[in-house]
């Protein structure tokens, strides 16, 4: 179940301010410094994303000799870190901002960088993961033979994304998915291409990576990021290239030659667009590992990355602890023998709040460590004090309760156009404000029937209300050896009495 990050690392520093003036020897803004902030970048940051999510991850990486390298050591917190030595100074990247607006960054020890070794602990550590994700950032890492083997070995076993830089190596064949940004893409497909042509610019006549007037069968103009996603998928042999456009999502180019996706992007007002990319990555890992088909993966990843930059992106995220702690010990400091020892997992909750929120993955750590799954369903439009009774009783039936939820659309078809009066997302996070309920897996469905397939609960939950009569749902969940229960019903209190009560008072 753990997640394995594999990449290069540097040190960011921001320095943030305001900025109000011209300075007098240059038309240049003068940034009032009042806040310094470091952390780790490159594939630190998609680790400490992850862990600051909760999920179990390990960071494999080099690491300098030097002062940058220890405090990148000391921002590593959190995660299991296997690093050896990187054999040149530490890349630390520095920026300063008014605002919430880049002004300028000095890159030091940035230039090419040798390929570092692989040691014995780093591929046993990369050998034991669930997930793998590459964050390569042209530091060498990604290049090291040993490593590029243990990949190709592992690519048809377990997912792996990989996020490719302009100065790094190829992907390894067969890795689940390649997540180039527009602009690499392009970069790339020209290389491969023979060419060093521009790629199109928006309003201009559109042409191919060979310079050629583009037309689709319908002689529209195609897509820049299908024409180098189609390039990239042959070359690299993966079985999936994503091309990020930015505010205007991406485009998902699968193997076997099927039809590009497009994958929209909620619309984010301007601000730094730095992070969105290991968001992006992090979370695709995250919903892979769930179990999700790629397509979907996507789409909530690309969900992921627009709600990280609306939130304010890496100027949000909060500062990392200064020193390390006897619980984040590194695995020489803890003893850990990433050969022997199995990947860690989240207990078995008996009450509270579990870390792991996303469905699908908490059932399959639950069911793992031996505990019982518990599922129930509904609108909870308006939550009253029957709801909080009967998911309180559900929930003391296993070791988690995974609430079903009828998306905005579905609740329509069933309650009619006026409702729900609460949306979809409100009536999540309502829901997971109750300490009884560990996560929330909303479907569009008239019936939680796909949903249940997806996460086949050892018992399926429904209000008394259905007492004497054989649930709708039962069949299918006594396929898999689950049983249906029915929790005490409180017919006094209800979402349509309190919706009528509502229309009468306005």
């Amino acid at each position: 179940m753990r997640i394995v990050v594999v990449g290069d690392v540097m040190l960011d520093v921001d320095l943030s301010g305001d900025a109000t003036r011209l300075s007098p020897d240059a038309p240049v803004p003068v940034v009032d410094v009042s806040g310094m902030k470091r952390r780790a970048g490159g594939a630190g940051l998609v680790a400490r994303m992850l862990a600051q999510d909760g999920w179990p991850v390990t960071l494999v990486t080099v690491l300098g000799d030097d002062d940058a390298g220890r405090q990148l050591e000391s921002h590593l917190t959190g995660m299991r870190l296997v690093s050896g030595p990187s054999g040149c100074s530490s890349p630390v990247k520095t920026r300063v901002r008014a605002g919430s607006h880049p002004v300028v960054r000095f890159d030091q020890g940035c230039g090419k960088a040798p390929v570092p070794d692989a040691s014995p602990a780093m591929l046993r550590a990369v050998e034991k993961a669930g997930v793998i994700i590459v964050a390569d950032y042209g530091r060498g890492l990604a290049a090291n033979p040993q490593l590029r083997e243990l990949l190709a070995r592992l690519a048809g076993t377990i997912p792996i994304i990989w996020d490719p830089h302009p100065a790094g190596p190829d992907p390894v064949p067969g890795v689940a998915v390649v997540t180039p940004n527009l602009a690499e893409a392009g970069k790339a497909a020209q290389a491969l291409a023979g060419e060093r042509r521009q790629a199109p610019v928006p309003g201009g006549p559109r042409r191919d990576l060979h310079g050629s007037e583009a037309h689709s069968p319908e002689h529209q103009p195609e897509d820049p990021a299908v024409q180098a996603g189609r390039i990239l998928l042959e070359h690299w042999q993966s079985r999936a290239v994503l091309v990020t456009k930015g505010e205007h999502g991406a485009v998902l180019l699968r193997e076997g030659g099927s039809s590009p996706e497009a994958v929209p992007a909620p619309r984010v007002e301007g601000g730094d667009p730095c992070g969105a990319g290991d968001r992006l990555a992090a979370s695709l890992a995250v919903h892979l590992l769930a179990g999700r088909d790629l397509g979907e993966a996507a789409r909530l990843a690309v969900h992921d990355a627009a709600d990280f930059l609306a939130s304010g992106g890496v100027s949000a995220l909060p500062d990392p602890d200064s020193g390390r702690d006897a619980g984040a010990a590194s695995d020489a400091e803890a003893g850990f023998d990433a050969s022997t020892a199995a990947p860690l997992r989240p207990p078995i909750p008996v009450g509270g709040k579990r870390r792991i929120s996303e469905p699908l993955l908490l059932a399959r750590v639950v069911r793992d460590n031996g505990g019982k799954v518990v599922a129930t369903g509904g609108c909870f439009d308006l939550l009253h004090a029957g709801h909080v009774r009967s998911l309180a009783a559900a929930r003391e039936l296993g070791d988690c309760l995974i609430v079903c939820l009828n998306s905005d659309d579905s609740v329509r078809r069933l309650k009619g156009p006026e409702r729900p009066i609460i949306g979809q997302q409100d009536r999540a996070e309502l829901l997971l404000a109750m300490e009884c309920v560990d996560a929330v897996l909303i479907f569009d469905e008239d019936t939680p029937e796909a949903a249940l397939e997806r996460l086949r609960p050892d018992v399926w939950v429904k209000g008394g209300d259905y007492k004497g009569a054989r649930l709708p749902e039962a069949g299918l969940v006594e396929k898999w050896g689950g049983r249906c229960l029915t929790v005490p019903y409180h017919p006094a209190r209800s979402t349509t009495g309190l919706a009528d009560a509502l229309a009468k008072v306005s």
